[in-house]
């Protein structure tokens, strides 16, 4: 009671503010412990974001690997002769475009040719698979890009 009375009248010593005015904040060590958990939880999200990006990329690669396998497939079958490049099946309507490599950015994919035997009289040259230009491994299959 005697205290409240002294806040009232504004005669509370130095001391006992010195003490009310440490007691309501935050030292510099707390601070800095959570800013150092805040940092830590940052960069334990950071990796799993970039993991995930990568995961999308490697996604993306095969399902336009998968797509221009099945028209170089399907061009092959339709016009009795294997493409020639990529741009063949464009202008055919097998793809509407030829995709961008996830891995290198740019539409540079290395095609596979070789000769094409579609009966015992017919007989020729052309793309039958295709392939990443990149030499970086997967990290998730440990296996070369230009591999798959």
């Amino acid at each position: 009671m005697k205290m409240l009375s002294q806040i009232r009248t504004g005669r509370l010593s130095l001391r006992t503010r010195r003490i009310g005015l440490f007691e309501a904040g935050f030292t510099l060590i707390e601070l800095m412990i959570v800013i150092t958990i805040i940092l830590i939880l940052i960069g334990m999200a950071a990796q799993r974001y970039e993991k995930s990006v990568q995961h999308a990329r490697e996604a993306t690669m095969k399902q336009d690997l998968w797509v221009m396998r099945q028209a170089i497939d399907n061009y092959t079958l339709d016009k009795q002769t294997a493409p020639q490049s990529l741009e063949d099946l464009v202008q055919a309507g097998y793809l509407r475009k030829v995709p961008t490599d996830p891995m290198t950015g740019a539409a540079d994919w290395v095609p596979q040719f070789d000769s094409v035997v579609l009966s015992a009289e017919q007989s020729g040259t052309g793309m039958i698979d295709i392939h990443s230009n990149s030499d970086r491994v997967s990290p998730f299959e440990n296996t070369p890009y230009n591999e798959w």
